[in-house]
């Protein structure tokens, strides 16, 4: 089943709770990035969670594979429902994280980052020096993933298909509708569009969290979504 994650990207506790309180009949699916994580810490996540909200902790791991490893033993203790690595620390990282999950029978989705939604075609060749496409570069790196034991990856809505194709869950953020910026995204769709292109979640943040009317505009994503 298709859903929609909110991308909570606030600067304390506080604001969260305020945003929140727009939505009082809802469990929402909630992602915490490094900004609200490294603030309030892993309490905040133990307090949503017996509030009944469903989290994705998004810390993009990346390090050598024996600190990713250490690192997620301890992120597993939060029981959240879906965390992440970049697919770009390798295979042996990957597992590694993997490794951390399984053994201790977790329930715990582990998807890797592929390629930011920030990141266009120019600034692959030019700044990361690789030199294969964009479909190209997101499918290696999800086949990586795939053999490292995850369960999806994270992509941008364009990708989702081939993700599909090599059986990985799709996480897909950069979701807008048609009249908003585009801020600092570069590959954007819809959330129509990205359910006809096949992801599995899509995170959805400014255009939910900055409106005027957050619980309208998230009922619009559901509607178009899923």
């Amino acid at each position: 089943m298709n859903e929609v994650i909110i991308a909570c990207d606030f600067k304390n506790e506080n604001d969260l709770n305020v945003f929140l309180s727009s939505f009082p009949n809802e469990k929402l699916f909630l992602k915490i990035g490094m900004e609200l994580f490294y603030k309030e810490g892993p309490s905040l996540i133990k307090k949503l969670k017996d509030q009944g909200y469903k989290i994705f902790l998004d810390l993009k791991l990346h390090d050598i594979p024996t600190t990713v490893y250490k690192a997620m033993k301890n992120l597993v203790l939060l029981d959240v429902d879906i965390t992440n690595v970049h697919a770009a620390g390798g295979i042996k990282m990957m597992e590694m994280a993997k490794k951390a999950i399984t053994e201790t029978d977790s329930k715990m989705k582990l998807i890797a980052v592929t390629q930011l939604t920030s990141i266009d075609d120019e600034t692959l060749k030019k700044e990361l020096l690789i030199k294969t496409s964009m479909e190209d570069t997101v499918l290696h790196y999800g086949l990586n993933a795939k053999k490292a034991g995850l369960d999806g990856v994270v992509c941008s809505a364009f990708e989702a298909p081939l993700m599909k194709e090599i059986g990985l869950i799709s996480v897909t953020p950069g979701i807008r509708f048609k009249e908003n910026a585009t801020d600092d995204q570069s590959r954007v769709c819809t959330p129509e569009m990205a359910k006809k292109l096949g992801s599995t979640y899509i995170v959805v943040g400014r255009t939910i969290t900055a409106s005027e009317n957050p619980y309208t505009e998230y009922l619009r994503c559901v509607k178009e979504f899923c």
